[in-house]
């Protein structure tokens, strides 16, 4: 056997069954439904997302999430597998909160032109709530995660469609109200819309944008609302 394999043994085989025995007792705590497993799981999850807000997914390490959690990495073990788990939780909570607020607008009162205009506010200003989290999420190519990740992109790319259905759903409502032209198929116009608030990851940062989310959403809004809403037709004066 050449030397260099046998050198790299120890450090392939020795964190194996200690890291395995961890995984079991962390599956088996998540099963039992434990209140107080569940509590402290929830407080490590928050502590990282706010990590993550401050550093990135890159910029962060598990050492770091310890201490803002108030706990030492050896005990982190047993609620967390890694850094990327945790990343993931706090991506799905912050989705599956956009996708609750789109469904509640869509479900109140107001016309289809209303709605969009409060969909493109609150997908903007959660942009900047949950700072840089989602825009690392939105260039994250689902189809191709390790497969220890499969199931969380199974329900992220579940998430991502019932918000596309809505955003789609909101354009049919205009057009078949009158509200909105028909300029282009409903899905073109909201991928347009959805395309545009994803694409400020490449120059928004809520701390040194020149423009806030509110003022953004708001021009979003109007530009892309003054393109749709159909006119109301102005009636002609009778000639005297």
């Amino acid at each position: 056997m050449p030397t260099g394999a046998t050198a790299r043994k120890p450090r392939v085989t020795e964190p194996v069954v200690p890291a395995s025995g961890i995984a079991r007792r962390r599956a088996a705590a998540k099963d039992e439904a434990n209140p107080a497993y569940l509590e402290r799981r929830r407080e490590i999850v928050e502590a990282a997302g706010r990590v993550f807000k401050a550093k990135g997914l890159q910029g962060t390490s598990l050492g770091d999430i310890a201490v803002e959690s108030g706990a030492d990495r050896a005990s982190l073990y047993y609620y967390v597998g890694n850094k990327e788990e945790l990343f993931h939780e706090v991506v799905r909570g912050a989705a599956e909160a956009n996708l609750a607020r789109a469904q509640a607008i869509r479900d109140s009162e107001g016309t289809a032109p209303e709605k969009l205009r409060a969909l493109i506010e609150s997908l903007m200003a959660s942009y900047a709530e949950n700072y840089p989290i989602l825009y690392v999420y939105i260039q994250e190519n689902l189809s191709h995660v390790p497969e220890k990740h499969a199931q969380w992109a199974a329900d992220m790319r579940h998430v991502n469609r019932d918000y596309e259905h809505i955003v789609i759903g909101l354009v049919e409502q205009g057009m078949s109200e009158g509200t909105i032209r028909s300029v282009a198929p409903s899905w073109i116009v909201a991928y347009g819309v959805m395309g545009m608030l994803g694409w400020t990851n490449r120059w928004f940062h809520p701390e040194t944008s020149k423009a806030s989310a509110q003022e953004i959403a708001t021009a979003f809004a109007d530009t892309v609302l003054q393109g749709l809403v159909e006119p109301t037709p102005v009636r002609r004066r009778k000639r005297a």
